[in-house]
């Protein structure tokens, strides 16, 4: 591995050869080793007057036995020393080993390098099951899909497939591509992108999305995104380039190795020179020389630079089994530091579904109960608000088919302006009310209880007609969810929302939530994240929002998790990280994981640097051979690799 750097491609992961080591040569030259020492120890000793033939043997086999090994490692080192990387890995092994051949200290350079290469075998193996478990995260996205073409059903890449087209899936395949079931039902194992094991039921005009298993019956599908805008491909794509945005203390460990080793590597030419100069160079040169190689070997700091990123790649890992998508390395660290958690309310903290649970006519007003419903009813036609929703579903009547809606107008943040029938008609909140300037709106607002739920307030021809009340469903696990934030350490929840804060403070009181902001608009939101992060004490600002309407302040806080938002293409280009199900405990486990990965990446980061420095100074003493040398790089560096994919196992 290079010494400076990681990388993750599994064909260029290890020590830099152009082939991995195989275990065979490995074991090859540890027999030629064995049969050398046996030669040496056993033989030798007894041979008489054959004495310098058997030399030759147990030479012959230790040199034998290093060029297995270490042939690979000396051409690595001169292609480095051609770039002007002189720091190597390679480099400090090849040197380190041939100072020691030169000293006459043969069995243990090749001791060495044959252990060096066994270390680096492991490595590799504990570092390709955190890539396989990554990889298992990729076999999700079907090459193939099943199309209707011509009448026919045609089997093509899924990236040819076109947008309006239908696809056939099968009992037991993936889906393909996203789009509209347009023919059957069936259950679909949504694991693979959700973490959920529960299967789902989807039927008839319900959203598909790619990625899913479908577990029970023949379905057609209605292609609504081409395959490169699929949300399996941009899942993907998330987990394959989680890596390149860096968390700081990673680049700290890349600008500390690329000092961290030059200056060893002159504390050891200075071990080496300084002292024999001293006290004369017959009697102490080997000495010192030999102390100085085993300076090179131990000074390598792979276990940093290996372990460090290993650590956080093996977190992004495990978020993406619980359907945790994290964009990079830096949003696990950022998130580890969170001190204040905000939420968006619909959507997030509830279930988006409203119900009408009251309908009141303003004094003086002519219309009938019924009329104002089927007036709201129309107003709110075009909107996609979650209120809006409700109130279309709230009303029917007879009048309704014969209603006509001109001139439509949605004001963010206030509410709908329309003619219906003739009537202009406006449906919102006070802020509409009171910027159309409606007549009587004052007068009825001063004196009006308090009521719980969304109040949507209904003007007709500028003067105020009523209001419909409308509460939000609460989600059953919302209370469960804060209490777990704040036992993973939060001790900041805040509520931020456009609703009132009557409304908003009744939710907030009860399911934990320790502060509100209420009756916000979309900047108003940014403004308040901002404050937050003006006045924290160290820590991060976090935000969880639907990922539809909340894409300013989800980008704007240190971390931006966006719930339930598998087919939202805001939810992905704004949010740091993506939550695959509508589970509201997942953020816990979210900061959770991120506090384990950065305990980790600590533990790595101490481990690695007291036991080399220690060595060090031992080698520099003269305390140790080249045995411990060989444990302070290659055996340090293996027990970090493997403290940092116990991350990859679910506790």
């Amino acid at each position: 591995m290079g010494c400076c750097e990681l990388d993750h491609e599994h064909e260029e992961h290890g020590h830099g050869h152009e082939e991995e080591m195989s275990l065979k040569k490995i074991i090859l030259s540890a027999l030629l080793f064995a049969a050398g020492i046996v030669v040496e120890k056993f033989i030798a000793p007894s041979a008489g007057d054959n004495v310098q033939m058997v030399r030759g043997i147990f030479l012959a086999l230790y040199f034998g036995s290093y060029i297995l090994c270490g042939l690979p490692v000396i051409r690595e080192a001169v292609e480095g020393l051609s770039k002007g990387k002189c720091f190597g890995e390679a480099f400090l092994m090849a040197l380190a080993t041939i100072g020691a051949v030169a000293i006459g200290e043969t069995m243990e350079a090749c001791a060495v390098m044959i252990l060096f290469q066994l270390g680096e075998y492991l490595e590799d193996k504990a570092s390709d099951k955190t890539k396989d478990t990554i990889e298992e995260l990729l076999d999700i996205r079907p090459d193939t899909a099943c199309v209707i073409r011509g009448g026919k059903e045609v089997v093509i890449d899924a990236d040819d497939v076109e947008v309006g087209e239908t696809i056939i899936v099968k009992p037991g395949e993936l889906v393909p591509l996203d789009g509209i079931v347009s023919k059957g039902s069936t259950m679909v194992d949504t694991s693979a992108l959700t973490g959920e094991s529960v299967p789902r039921e989807i039927g008839e005009g319900e959203e598909i999305l790619s990625g899913f298993v479908n577990a029970r019956a023949v379905i057609e599908i209605k292609v609504t995104k081409e395959f490169g805008e699929s949300t399996v491909s941009k899942i993907l794509d998330l987990i394959e380039n989680a890596q390149g945005k860096k968390a700081s203390t990673e680049k700290f460990i890349t600008r500390f190795a690329k000092v961290y080793t030059p200056i060893v590597c002159i504390l050891a030419v200075a071990v080496a020179v300084v002292p024999p100069t001293i006290l004369g160079w017959n009697e102490n040169f080997r000495t010192w020389l030999y102390r100085a190689c085993e300076m090179l070997v131990v000074s390598c700091p792979c276990a940093l630079v290996i372990s460090v990123p290993l650590s956080f790649f093996a977190g992004i890992g495990r978020g993406g089994k619980d359907g945790i998508l994290v964009k990079g390395s830096s949003y696990l660290e950022f998130l580890s530091r969170a001190e204040t958690v905000a939420f968006d309310k619909t959507g997030t903290l509830t279930k988006g579904v409203y119900e009408v649970t009251a309908v009141e006519v303003a004094e003086g007003c002519s219309l009938s109960k019924d009329e104002l419903a089927a007036l709201v009813t129309h107003a709110e036609y075009y909107s996609d608000h979650p209120v809006s929703k409700s109130l279309k579903n709230f009303h029917t009547c007879e009048n309704c088919g014969k209603l006509t809606v001109e001139e439509a107008e949605e004001i963010s943040g206030h509410g709908i302006k329309c003619i219906v029938d003739g009537k202009k008609v406006l449906a919102g909140n006070k802020k509409l009310m009171l910027l159309e300037k409606v007549l009587g709106f004052n007068e009825n607002i001063d004196s009006e209880k308090k009521s719980a739920g969304s109040v949507v307030y209904v003007a007709v021809d500028g003067v105020f007609a009523g209001k419909i009340i409308v509460s939000d469903v609460v989600k059953e696990n919302a209370k469960s969810a804060i209490e777990k934030i704040h036992n993973v350490g939060i001790p900041t929840t805040v509520m931020l929302t456009g609703d009132t804060k009557d409304n908003a403070q009744a939710i907030a009181d009860s399911i934990g939530i320790d502060e509100v902001r209420a009756e916000l608009l979309p900047q108003g939101k940014v403004e308040e994240i901002e404050r937050f992060m003006g006045n924290r004490n160290g820590g991060t600002v976090v935000f969880v929002g639907d990922g539809i309407n909340d894409a300013p302040v989800l980008t704007r806080s240190d971390v931006g998790i966006a719930m339930g938002a598998m087919g939202s293409d805001s939810a992905i280009e704004a949010a740091d990280i993506v939550i695959m199900d509508d589970n509201i405990e997942n953020v816990a486990l979210a900061i959770k994981l991120a506090k384990k990965t950065m305990i980790n990446v600590k533990q790595n980061i101490a481990f690695s640097i007291a036991v080399k420095v220690a060595i060090l100074g031992l080698c520099a003493c003269g305390f140790v051979n080249m045995w411990l040398a060989v444990f302070g790089d290659v055996g340090v560096c293996l027990l970090t690799i493997l403290n940092s994919i116990r991350l990859l196992k679910k506790k």
